[in-house]
């Protein structure tokens, strides 16, 4: 099997190849354009959609090996497959033979279909290793179709009343969701500037949008702003006197999210699997192994084991009870705690 390491992102030391690092490396796949997920790596494998999206939130020169989507290519000797993964546009699995081997690596994903991103799909891989953001019980969404028809309504009945409606989304990936959501619905999106630049360059490659204004703060009446989250309780916003403002997240879930955030309302629209379909993925790649990382690593690990599946934590406690190489052999695998790499859910 591949030998597999972790320390602040995934390593295949046989390969020299990180998986999403967070620090600059020498070789790297990144899987989307997240800043969370990117690096100034001096080379790269990359989609076609994350490389455009890369030129703008992280600009620089650097050697980049731009893949297709579903075809095979050598890179370096490495056997490489980009898969969609279904969170934003672009986002990219990473599918890796060596002989008799495969490896696949979901980096952030979501198989419910999206409206702005390309359907995840997959193959059946040895070893699978997987984010698991939403990786407890509790993290079931609800139906997109009704979420979205929640929101709409949200915005409908904010507008009549006379008031501006807000909608929270990051400005890359969900915003852009929110956008395609509110397809038909008669209302007008205006566009927070960072909203705008990203749906800009998705409009550039090929992705069309519900017509839509850009942010102007003297003609915010009966229009739909949609901003990034750092936006909320901002000057920008403080100063429309009459709003409702709503959180976009998968941790709309939690009971208490309206008070988290600070928010009139918040909606479950995630561009990440949920549990159940963490568990569903699973069972469509049909691995011998899964490593699980971000989010609740440890827990799903344990949860996968008492259905009969091989699987350890990454970046959890429990990855001490697998034998795997550290980056460096001589030191153990650094532990990270049981916190979400990927807030922007």
């Amino acid at each position: 099997m591949f030998k597999v390491g972790y320390e602040r992102g995934v390593y295949l030391p046989e390969q020299d190849l990180w998986l999403d690092p967070w620090d600059a490396k020498r070789f790297a796949f990144i899987s989307h354009a997240h800043s969370d997920h990117i690096a100034p790596h001096e080379e790269i494998i990359i989609s076609e959609p994350t490389a455009r999206l890369l030129q703008s939130r992280l600009p620089g020169r650097r050697i980049e090996h731009i893949l297709p989507f579903g075809e095979q290519q050598t890179v370096h000797g490495i056997d490489v497959t980009l898969l969609p993964a279904g969170h934003i546009f672009g986002s990219a699995q990473c599918f890796l033979s060596l002989g008799d081997e495969t490896l696949l690596y979901t980096g952030d994903f979501k198989l419910r279909p999206g409206k702005s991103a390309e359907q995840a799909q997959w193959r059946q891989a040895d070893t699978l290793i997987m984010e698991t953001t939403f990786g407890l019980p509790r993290y079931r969404f609800p139906r997109t179709e009704q979420v979205i028809d929640q929101i709409i309504a949200f915005c409908r009945e904010t507008i009549d009343a006379g008031n501006v409606a807000v909608l929270l989304g990051y400005s890359l990936g969900k915003a852009q969701e929110i956008l395609c959501s509110l397809e038909g619905a008669g209302l007008t999106p205006m566009l927070h500037g960072s909203v705008y630049q990203m749906t800009r360059i998705y409009e550039q490659l090929g992705q069309s949008f519900c017509k839509y204004v850009r942010y102007n703060p003297n003609d915010v009446a009966g229009k739909v702003l949609i901003c990034p989250p750092s936006a909320n309780r901002s000057h920008m916003l403080e100063r429309i006197p009459r709003k409702r403002v709503a959180m976009i997240s998968g941790w709309a879930v939690d009971p208490n999210a309206v008070y988290r955030y600070q928010v009139d309302a918040a909606f479950a629209l995630s561009d990440h699997a949920d549990y159940e379909d963490l568990i569903h993925y699973v069972e469509l790649v049909r691995p011998r192994r899964v490593l699980t990382l971000h989010g609740f690593a440890a827990t799903f690990a344990s949860d996968l084991r008492a259905r009969g599946v091989e699987a350890w934590a990454l970046s959890e406690e429990n990855q001490m009870e697998l034998n795997l190489p550290a980056v460096d052999s001589a030191r153990r695998l650094r532990r990270c705690g049981d916190v979400s790499r990927t807030p922007d859910s």
